[in-house]
C-alpha cells in the first residue's frame, strides 16, 4: 500500500508514538480507500458523522456510506498540521488533498475527533470539512 499521509508540516502532537503509528496507519487506509482495513479500526457500534449530517452507526452503515464519498474521488492523501489529546480520545487538523477522475486537484481543511475503547478500536469519528469545493467539482 502506498503511504500518502505527510507529517513534515506536524506542530503539535500529543500521542504517544504508539497511537501516533496507530494513526498513521488508520489515515494510509483512507488513503487507499481499503474498506475491509478501514473496518478493522472501528469497534462494532462504531458511530460516524459528517459535519451536520445525521450520525451513521454501525460498521455495515459506515462502509456505505465511506464507499459511496470514496468513488467521488480518485486519489486522496493527508497532511497533518496538528493532534490535541490523549490516545484514546484526540482531534486532529488536517488538510486533505483530493485528485478528480478528470485529473483536477482540490483541497479541503477539516478537523476530526476520534475516540477508542481499552482496546484501541474507534467508537466515534466526529469530521467537519467543507467539502462543497470537491462536490462542485464532481
Amino acid at each position: 500500500m502506498e503511504t500518502r499521509t505527510r507529517s513534515d508540516k506536524l506542530r503539535i502532537n500529543q500521542l504517544s508514538e504508539k497511537a501516533f503509528q496507530w494513526y498513521l496507519g488508520y489515515l494510509n487506509t483512507i488513503d487507499n480507500r481499503d474498506i475491509k482495513s478501514y473496518t478493522s479500526y472501528l469497534s462494532d457500534d462504531c458511530t460516524l458523522q459528517i459535519n451536520n449530517n445525521p450520525p451513521v452507526n454501525g460498521k455495515d452503515q459506515i462502509t456505505k456510506q465511506l464507499t459511496s464519498l470514496w468513488t467521488s474521488f480518485n486519489r486522496n492523501g493527508h497532511e497533518l498540521l496538528n493532534i490535541y489529546g490523549i490516545d484514546s480520545a484526540f482531534s486532529s487538523e488536517i488538510v486533505n488533498h483530493f485528485t478528480l477522475s478528470d485529473g483536477k486537484e482540490i483541497t479541503v481543511n477539516a478537523v476530526g475527533y476520534l475516540d477508542r475503547n481499552e482496546q484501541g478500536l474507534l467508537t466515534s469519528v466526529r469530521l467537519y470539512a467543507d467539502f462543497s469545493p470537491l462536490i462542485s467539482k464532481m
